[in-house]
C-alpha cells in the first residue's frame, strides 16, 4: 500500500492527536501547569509509546518513516479508535500496525485454580505475562487490597507496586522489593520484547515514575523466585513473610505466588487474624485477557 501523502501528513496527525490529549485522560500525573501547549509533551508521547523522544521528534516532523511496530506501539499510546488507526497506517503507507497474530487469552490452568481453592490459610496471587495478576484467594486480597474492585487492565502487581498508595505504603522495603520486581519484568520481556502490552506498562509506568525508569534503564534481571517480604499491613501491623514462585510447567508463563509465615510466629498470628476476617470466597477471578 502506497502513502496518501508525505510523511509531512503523518507527523501533522501525531502533533494533532497527542494535542488532544491531557496527562489526566491517560492516568499521567501533571507535572507543572505551565504548558507551553495543550495536550501532551513530546516525551510524554514516547515514553508512552517506549520509543526515544530523538526518534519521535524526527517522526512527527517527517525526517524518518516508522516501522509497522513503532506504528503500533503510538496508536496505543494516542489512544486511537479503530477509524484513526486506519488513518495512521495510510498516511503511513502500511497495511497493518504489525503481523495479524492472535495472542490466545491468559486463562487461569485448572491445576493452579484448585491449589489455589486448597490454599486457605495462606495469601496467593496467580501471576500471569507481565506480572498480570489473574486470580488471587480471599486471603491475599485482605493482605493486599480487594483487587476484584479494580478495572481489569490495573490488576498488574508491578502497576499497583508503583501506583498504588495502600500497595506502595505496605512495602516496608519498597526500594528492594519494587526493583526486583522491575528486574523480574524485564527479565520476561526477553521472551517476547515487541509485546504491546509490555510496551503499554512499560511507557506509562516511565511517566509515572522515575524510579522505574531508571530501574528498567539498568536493565538488571532477575527471577525473583524467592525471597522474604516485610509488610505494615494497616490492620494487623507487621508481618515478615517468605515468598516463593512456582511457575507452571506448561510454558504459559503462569506462577503462583505464596505467602508464608514461621508457625507461631506473630506474623503467623497475624496472618490467621486476616484469614478470619476474610470473605468466605474461594478466590478472585480475571476475565480472560488477551496475552
Amino acid at each position: 500500500m502506497t502513502s496518501a501523502s508525505g510523511p509531512g501528513e503523518l507527523g501533522a496527525f501525531l502533533k494533532a492527536r497527542r494535542a488532544q490529549l491531557a496527562p489526566q485522560d491517560l492516568g499521567l500525573p501533571e507535572q507543572d501547569s505551565r504548558r507551553k501547549v495543550a495536550g501532551l509533551r513530546r516525551e510524554e508521547v514516547a515514553q508512552l509509546a517506549a520509543i526515544s523522544v530523538d526518534y519521535y521528534t524526527r517522526l512527527e516532523q517527517g525526517r524518518v518513516r516508522a516501522s509497522a511496530s513503532v506504528l503500533a506501539t503510538l496508536a496505543r499510546a494516542l489512544r486511537l479508535d479503530d477509524d484513526q488507526q486506519r488513518y495512521l497506517y495510510q498516511l503511513a503507507g502500511k497495511t497493518d500496525a504489525r503481523p495479524r497474530r492472535r495472542r490466545p487469552p491468559q486463562r487461569v490452568r485448572p491445576a493452579m485454580r484448585r491449589l489455589l481453592d486448597q490454599l486457605t490459610a495462606t495469601p496467593a496471587i496467580v501471576l500471569g505475562k507481565r506480572l498480570d495478576i489473574l486470580e488471587w484467594n480471599a486471603c491475599a486480597a485482605a493482605l493486599y487490597i480487594d483487587f476484584s474492585q479494580l478495572p481489569v487492565d490495573r490488576r498488574n502487581y508491578l502497576y499497583l507496586l508503583f501506583s498504588d498508595p495502600i500497595m506502595r505504603s505496605m512495602h516496608l522495603e519498597w526500594e528492594h522489593d519494587a526493583r526486583d520486581a522491575v528486574a523480574a519484568l524485564r527479565m520476561e520481556s526477553a521472551a517476547d520484547p515487541r509485546d504491546p502490552e509490555l510496551a503499554r506498562l512499560v511507557g506509562e509506568l516511565s511517566v509515572r515514575d522515575a524510579d522505574f525508569r531508571t530501574w528498567w534503564a539498568e536493565q538488571r534481571v532477575n527471577n525473583a523466585a524467592y525471597g522474604t517480604k516485610r509488610y505494615r499491613h494497616r490492620l494487623v501491623g507487621d508481618l515478615t513473610l517468605d515468598c516463593d514462585t512456582w511457575s507452571s510447567p506448561d510454558g504459559s508463563g503462569q506462577r503462583l505466588m505464596v505467602l508464608t509465615a514461621e508457625s507461631g510466629s506473630p506474623s503467623d498470628d497475624a496472618l490467621r487474624i486476616l484469614t478470619s476476617w476474610a470473605p468466605g470466597q474461594p478466590s478472585g477471578s480475571l476475565s480472560p485477557t488477551s496475552g
